[in-house]
């Protein structure tokens, strides 16, 4: 028994270690400029909030959530801001950083040449996006306790609720990245998440839609993802956020599987 167990570990240690290479060299390649592009990310998803859940909630006055619960408009539209913030971050360099260094950089031919393989080279592209994600999230929730917008408990129980949509988000755009031919298709991309941004319960609740548009609400990641962060900053949560956490976990592993067994393909053509 242990010499069967024994070698899988040692060999799931060596492909994690090979993940962790692939991040590392990412955070090696850090240039000065690049660190305005990543503090950049962060203030929109927070004008957001100033503009809209400060600015348009001075209007809107408290609202009351399915729970009973009542909560001003900002503390309302915060946690969809965090879900945003932490979609936009993952996407950043799962889609047109990850698309460059595939397609035109030929980075990850030179990688294969080791003996990292492509769905390690996803895994430490996943991992590297995370600690833009990652940072995003935790500044965010900074602010939304600084603000009185959820307690200092609540934030620290939404902080890993958070790195997970990051997670689902950056394994579905690495995956959804093999499959674009040029920079144009991107445009596609930037529509889609544009649109999951504005219709994902981000500012009026799902209830608020019509039955048929509220159903494809409901079964989208970003409102999903909403629904989780939202539910443990500002609500009592419940057994729903569990459904929640399962949907997010099957989508994360569904797109590191097809951006790997696509990677395999595309590169040892």
């Amino acid at each position: 028994m242990v010499s069967i167990v024994l070698p899988r570990l040692l060999s799931l240690d060596a492909a994690a270690r090979r993940s962790v290479s692939v991040a590392g060299r990412n955070v090696a390649a850090l240039r000065s400029a690049y660190w305005v592009v990543l503090i950049s990310g962060f203030f929109e998803p927070l004008l957001y909030l100033l503009s809209i859940g400060v600015g348009v909630g001075a209007l809107v006055g408290d609202l009351t959530l399915p729970g009973g619960e009542v909560v001003s408009y900002a503390a309302f539209v915060a946690p969809a801001m965090l879900a945003s913030s932490a979609m936009s971050g993952a996407l950043a360099e799962t889609t047109f950083n990850f698309f460059g260094k595939m397609k035109y950089m030929k980075l990850y031919d030179s990688i294969l040449a080791t003996p990292v393989k492509p769905f390690e080279i996803a895994l430490g592209e996943l991992g590297w996006a995370m600690l833009r994600g990652t940072a995003y999230s935790a500044a965010f929730l900074a602010i939304m306790v600084a603000l009185d917008l959820t307690s200092a408990v609540r934030a620290l129980v939404a902080f890993p609720a958070a790195v997970l949509v990051g997670f689902a988000f950056g394994a579905v755009g690495m995956a959804l990245s093999t499959f674009m031919r040029s920079w144009q298709d991107f445009d596609l991309m930037g529509s889609a998440q544009f649109t999951l941004f504005l219709f994902s319960g981000t500012f009026v609740p799902a209830e608020a839609y019509p039955s048929v548009l509220r159903w494809v609400v409901e079964v989208t990641p970003l409102y999903r993802s909403v629904e989780l962060i939202r539910g443990i900053s500002v609500s009592g949560g419940g057994w729903s956020q569990l459904v929640d956490v399962l949907y997010l976990i099957g989508i994360t592993v569904l797109g590191l599987v097809v951006a790997g067994r696509r990677m395999g393909r595309l590169l040892c053509q």
